[in-house]
């Protein structure tokens, strides 16, 4: 199968500080990649850099087809590429359904009633429509993180680029965020997502890549990426549970 997503000795740093050092790796539609690493590796550059939010130093990234280095991050969310932030910032003041339907709106290009239907589908599919009209700045956190989700997905997104989404979660609170991002995948949205809580993203994942101070230090079948020595040494510094949320 065709990769939609290539990313090609992708380069990026601030500075003296690499935070990308000749990333490369491709993604076929539907599936799933894992992103691990310690702090400071380069992942939330990485997505950045895919959306448009920051500009490459050097590499290539094709998306279905189009090249992607240079195009304005509005463009690149045309095409259907969005992303979720690890820390929620939605427009505290304004309703939940009015944050979703910015997203439909804006990003995704919708107008009048297909604005409000994408808006509404993003809602239901995320479990919020009942807080529909609840001021986003009284949500717990799990709902602020079902908010941060369903902006993405009111933009229509063929690549879903998630960041973090269930730091902060119990365990509780963990299996139904899982399910939402398993049915994403089986509806053919294809997804990168960046999370320490490792046994979550081997609930739905494909495959994994480990980054470590802006390098691939490993990419391959999940459970094999994280018993890799190198994997061990530099991110984890120790065993790790591996058991899968149900």
């Amino acid at each position: 199968m065709t990769a939609i997503l290539e990313v090609h000795d992708l380069s990026k740093r601030f500075g003296k500080v690499v935070t990308a050092d000749g990333v490369s790796f491709s993604l076929e539609k539907g599936r799933a990649l894992g992103v691990v690493g310690p702090n400071g590796a380069g992942k939330s550059t990485l997505l950045s850099v895919i959306t448009g939010v920051l500009g490459a130093d050097g590499g290539a990234i094709r998306f279905d087809g189009h090249d992607l280095i240079g195009m304005p991050a509005g463009r690149r969310a045309g095409l259907g590429i969005a992303r979720t932030y690890q820390i929620p910032r939605p427009f505290v003041d304004m309703t939940v359904f009015e944050n979703v339907l910015v997203g439909s709106m804006y990003a995704g290009d919708h107008d009048g009633q297909k604005a409000y239907a994408a808006a509404a589908e993003a809602l239901e599919s995320t479990g919020l429509l009942h807080l529909a009209n609840t001021p986003a700045g009284k949500l717990r956190l799990l709902d602020r993180k079902r908010l941060e989700l369903a902006r993405a997905l009111a933009t229509g997104p063929r690549l879903l680029l998630l960041d973090e989404i269930a730091g902060g979660l119990t365990e509780h609170e963990l299996p139904p965020l899982i399910e939402m991002i398993r049915d994403l995948r089986a509806a053919g949205v294809t997804i990168i997502w960046i999370e320490h809580i490792v046994h979550a993203l081997l609930a739905v994942v494909d495959d994994l890549m480990c980054l470590a101070f802006g390098k691939v230090l490993a990419l391959g079948e999940p459970r094999t990426v994280m018993a890799s020595p190198e994997v061990v040494e530099t991110y984890l510094g120790t065993t790790v549970d591996l058991e899968e949320t149900a």
